[in-house]
Order: structure tokens, then sequence, then C-alpha cells
């Protein structure tokens, strides 16, 4: 498998990152996953946007940015992927230097690295009969709208949910459910779609991003707004919105039963309306 690493096209069993990398040594840099269907790059655009706010937000040069797209479409020719699901995957760290907190001379070339390769769909059950999700304390820090590769308390949040046979772990924050660990999350409540507010607490997902905008082309109103946990009895649906996600329904939360047990309406309708979206 061929990938990109700095200015180089070089096979995967060759790639190497110094020791010194900041991402190494700090979780220094910010990452990027793209879908691709059938060859093509779903919303690329959207997520280098992602990408340079981030870097920007840490204070490494974006002027790489650019160059991604054709780097990413080149990878998928040379490794055969103009057919079927796969994903595109970009990381950027701050680069090599001597550890030190502050940062290192501003002429410290940035880390990149690119690959893409196969993505293995989730199984069909998990859109048709939805999957179950546990609750976790939100203690992750309060800049999630950069997407970092400082991952840690996401890690052990999924872990929870693995231990506990679920497929996703739902953070809490202040009686609020805010987002999964690597999912944004989407509910009905009283006819209305609902997510959580974009700020500095929340990710902001890219299919997420693209369901605020075209949820009414499909008959559905949608606002930014909390999902209280005191009023989880008048949860209708809940769904998990991401790159590898998709449109993914939720079944139960600490098994308690979502309406009753099945996708929702309104989850159906917009898992319709993703695939045409996707397909355009």
């Amino acid at each position: 498998m061929l990938v990109y690493l700095n200015g180089a096209y070089i096979d995967h069993t060759n790639a190497s990152v110094s020791v010194d990398d900041r991402g190494f040594l700090f979780a220094d840099g910010v990452y990027e996953v793209a879908r691709v269907y059938d060859g093509k790059i779903f919303q690329m655009g959207p997520h280098m946007d992602r990408m340079r706010h981030g870097l920007q937000e840490l204070r490494i040069r974006d002027y790489m940015i650019d160059g991604i797209p054709d780097i990413s479409e080149r990878l998928l020719d040379e490794n055969n992927l103009r057919a079927g699901d796969a994903t595109v995957y970009v990381q950027i760290t701050r680069g090599a230097a001597p550890r030190a907190h502050a940062f290192p001379p501003p002429e410290t070339e940035p880390t990149v690295y690119v690959i893409a390769k196969p993505f293995k769909q989730h199984p069909a059950a998990f859109f048709t009969d939805g999957v179950a999700t546990v609750t976790v304390p939100d203690t992750r820090w309060s800049r999630c709208d950069i997407k970092s590769i400082a991952l840690l308390p996401n890690v052990l949040a999924n872990q929870q949910a693995k231990d506990h046979g679920a497929f996703e772990a739902l953070f809490v924050r202040d009686g609020v459910l805010i987002e999964g660990s690597h999912s944004n999350l989407f509910g009905v409540v009283n006819g209305e779609l609902i997510t959580y507010n974009m700020c500095g607490y929340i990710l902001g997902g890219i299919t997420r991003q693209l369901i605020l905008q075209r949820a009414p082309e499909a008959g559905i109103c949608v606002r930014e707004a909390p999902i209280q946990m005191e009023n989880f009895d008048r949860i209708e649906e809940l769904f998990l919105s991401g790159t590898t996600t998709e449109v993914m329904p939720i079944s139960k939360v600490d098994n308690k039963m979502i309406g009753n047990g099945k996708p929702g309406p309104v989850t159906r309708k917009l898992q319709e309306a993703f695939k045409r979206w996707r397909s355009e």
C-alpha cells in the first residue's frame, strides 16, 4: 500500500516518523478522516476547512492543506480504490524538534501523513435495527472543536462501551447528552430534531453540518438545542452521525429502550436522504 509522508509517496511498510515528532511526544497535531464511495471522496472541502481551522487554532502552518485533495486522489488511484468503500486519513503534526513544551522554531516543518485504504462497512443490522450505547461523564477538555490527535478520553470512553457490549459511548455534561466518542448525536424530542449547539464541547462533525444544512430539504426541521437526560423518557428517537457511522440509529442507552427500540420515521427519512446526498 502506497502512502504519502512529508512530500514522498512510499510503501506503507517503509513509512517512519521521528521519535522527536511532537505528535508522538505531545499529541501536537490534528487529523481528518474522509469517506470514499466508489472512488469519490465525500465532502472533502468541508473536511479540509475543518482541518485548516484546527491547524490555525494550534498555530501550525497550514500551507500544505491545498495539496491534500490531489494527494488523496493519487493514493486512490495507486491503491486501486476507485470501486467500493474506502477512507482517506490525513494527519498533520507540528513536526520533529527537541522535546520542549513551548513551540519549536517557526521554520520547523510539519509532519504530513496521508493514507487511503479500504473501508469495511458496519453490519446492515446496525442501520436497520439500531445500536446500543452507554453514557459516560464528559471529562474532556473544552476545545473539542479542534480535531486533535489527543484522543485518550475518547479511547477510554469507547472501550467502556465495548466492555458493556455496546457500539458507542455518549458523553454527558451537566445532565446533557453531548456527543459520542467518535460521532455526533441527534435526537427527536416532541417531534423536533435537535443536536447539541456548536461550541468547544463538541466536534463540528461534517455529517452533522450536512444534516443541519439539508434536513429541511427532506421536510425535517432541525435546530441546535440540548438533549436533557432528565427528559430521557420524552426522547422519541436518537441517532449517531459521522463519516463512518453515517446516520446510525440508537436503540438503547444504558439498556433503556429508545422509543419502540426501532429506528423512527425521522431517522429513516434522513438515512434515505443521506444515500442521495452521497451520490450527488
